[in-house]
């Protein structure tokens, strides 16, 4: 079993990926973190909940950041445009939900769990790395504790998506996120290299609702307005990003990838870039020397992964 803790900001492609995460027979998800992202920490917080309640899903919700690790940052307008209002591409969510919090912060619940259960644990991170890097500053050892780290987030030769250069997460928190990348623990990145390639159509995801449960049925109210927001890059489907994260937690193997050190531009016009070094090019020496090499992933056998999500959240 893999040992998950996922930290996300539902979202409305964190809720397929919860649900895959939840279902599929070899994951063992141990917890859930909330980041600001897609919306605040509060609302992404209350998104979880109530997807935890709806869903039946046991495992502990913590609250995590709600600002950058570098307070002085700006913080933009939340993507309301992408996920709704409240996240959940404004379906009807309750203002609160009766379920306790975790009381620890996320990143210090991330701490305690990794200690727990040293080498086994799998931190799949689809949002902004700020928890994680809040972890990895109060207590660096835990990079040698985790498992590996699976993150959703980054570009590395084909454009960003909210620059010409950057990818919505990374961006949100650059300085975190190079924390994340240069620590010494492994880490694969699932960019959008392979996410923005492998999408779901609005007939293939109405058609998993007719044959799934109530949960599945919620998925796919949930996520119409994605959709249409998405109408302008994918014809009347969506790109499952977050899902494609999950999926590596179980098969790898549907990926191709390189590996090298990388490193995020913090700063400038270019802030949020993600820069890959591949191991074995030569370069004068520069700063991604010394740093530890990391899994890339650059293809994706995209109809594979699509019937992996179909036949997992299917499994009621």
């Amino acid at each position: 079993m893999h040992k998950v803790i996922y930290d996300t900001d539902p979202g409305v492609d964190d809720a397929m990926a919860l649900l895959f995460l939840h279902r599929h027979p070899e994951i063992d998800l141990i917890g859930i973190t909330t980041v600001f992202g897609n919306a605040s920490v509060e609302t992404t917080t209350r998104n979880a909940l109530f997807l935890k309640r709806e869903w039946n899903i046991p495992a502990p919700v913590a609250k995590g950041a709600s600002v950058t690790i570098e307070a002085s940052r700006a913080e933009r307008e939340w993507p309301s445009m992408v996920h709704g209002d409240n996240g959940l591409g404004d379906i009807e969510v309750p203002a609160a939900i009766d379920l306790p919090l975790d009381p620890r912060p996320a990143h210090r619940f991330i701490i305690d769990t990794v200690r727990a259960n040293p080498g086994e644990v799998r931190l799949v991170a689809v949002g902004r790395m700020t928890n994680l890097a809040m972890a990895l500053k109060e207590d660096p050892e835990i990079a040698t504790l985790v498992k590996d780290v699976i993150i959703m987030g980054g570009n590395f030769y084909v454009p960003g998506n909210v620059s010409p250069v950057a990818e919505a997460n990374i961006h949100g928190d650059p300085e975190a996120a190079d924390i994340v990348m240069t620590a010494p623990w492994k880490v694969a990145v699932i960019g959008l290299d392979v996410t923005s390639i492998t999408t779901m159509s609005r007939s293939y995801l109405g058609q998993m609702a007719a044959e799934g449960d109530g949960a599945v049925k919620l998925l796919d109210a949930l996520s119409q307005s994605y959709i249409d927001f998405y109408k302008h890059a994918v014809e009347d489907g969506m790109m499952v990003h977050d899902s494609c994260a999950a999926v590596y937690v179980v098969a790898p193997e549907l990926f191709s990838s390189i590996s090298g050190a990388v490193r995020v531009v913090c700063g400038g016009i270019a802030d949020g870039q993600t820069i890959v070094k591949p191991d074995g090019r030569r370069f004068p020496p520069g700063d991604w020397d010394d740093r530890p090499s990391q899994i890339v992933t650059t293809g994706i056998d995209s109809e594979k992964v699509l019937k992996l999500i179909r036949d997992t959240l299917l499994r009621g």
